[in-house]
């Protein structure tokens, strides 16, 4: 004879549906990415700091090199004139390295100049080629993915979800998928992001949105504020972008949107077609990033 004891479930448990269970879900989905966010800010300070302290270290170093070497001028007359410009050779190499940063930036107008030949050559090639206004970031299985405008010709533009980067490119014969296959903007500033990330691109819409704005605003600057609204179970995410480092978004693989549609496509491995639209009172631009959701 066994004894057999049952769990019955608690009001707690019976009171909790499945939709307040996806929205805990959410919450702790927003948490993480809040806290990854914050991860990374923090990462990135300690790097700057530690890059300022090895630079003042050496300053100092050539501080007291150029000092020491004033001094004997002063105590050596026979080798004063060496001495003395080997001092002030010093103590200049110092207030430099000092008070300049260890870095080399490009104005934002220089790279708005050399960013909108590509969009010109792109734009033409589009319209020469009667291509549609679509722009779908498919992933190549490789963690990468690549832009591609689909012919009008094209019968199956509304499933995608089976679509790979899986060809040479860039232009795309085969019926009934003719169009173009480039390489995006945003494919080479996502491998820097990765670069810096103190772990891996999330695998969730929340998060992953989370760490692409961050990476737009602190880490290249493109933006002054990339704010994120996420709908996982609608299959979307849109952006509210603000002050832009390059321009009007809306023009052809433009690195801001690219770099969040490139993002996505490789974070959820599957392929993301991409709006861009003004933000009117809400924000200078809308990116918006949609893609087929998956159940279970």
């Amino acid at each position: 004879m066994t004894n057999e004891t049952t769990i019955e479930p608690t009001d707690a448990d019976a009171d909790l549906s499945p939709t307040e269970s996806n929205a805990a879900d959410e919450i702790d989905d927003a948490t993480r990415a809040k806290l990854l966010a914050a991860e990374n800010r923090r990462l990135r300070e300690a790097y700057a700091r530690s890059r300022r302290s090895r630079y003042r270290k050496t300053a100092a170093a050539l501080a007291v090199v150029g000092l020491l070497a004033l001094a004997l001028g002063a105590l050596a007359p026979s080798v004063r004139e060496v001495l003395i410009t080997l001092g002030m050779t010093g103590v200049f190499a110092a207030a430099v390295t000092y008070f300049l940063t260890p870095g080399r930036f490009v104005s934002a107008d220089v790279g708005d100049r050399i960013y909108a030949a590509h969009a010109t050559n792109g734009a033409q090639i589009v319209d020469e080629l009667g291509l549609r206004d679509d722009r779908l970031y498919l992933p190549d299985g490789d963690g990468r993915a690549r832009l591609y405008v689909p012919s009008s010709s094209d019968p199956d533009l509304d499933s995608v979800a089976d679509r790979r980067a899986t060809t040479d490119g860039p232009f795309v014969l085969s019926e009934p998928r003719r169009g173009v296959l480039l390489e995006s903007t945003g494919a080479p500033l996502l491998a820097e992001f990765e670069a810096g990330l103190p772990g891996e691109l999330g695998a969730t819409p929340t998060t992953i949105a989370a760490q692409l704005c961050d990476g737009l605003v602190e880490q290249f600057e493109l933006a002054a504020s990339a704010d994120p609204d996420v709908d996982p179970a609608g299959g979307r995410v849109t952006v509210a972008v603000e002050n832009t480092a390059f321009g009007s978004l809306d023009r052809f693989d433009h690195p801001i949107p690219a770099f969040l549609a490139v993002g996505l496509a490789v974070g959820l491995e599957r392929p993301v077609r991409l709006e861009v639209a003004p933000g009117g009172e809400r924000a200078d631009w809308l990116v918006t990033c949609r893609f087929e959701t998956r159940s279970g």
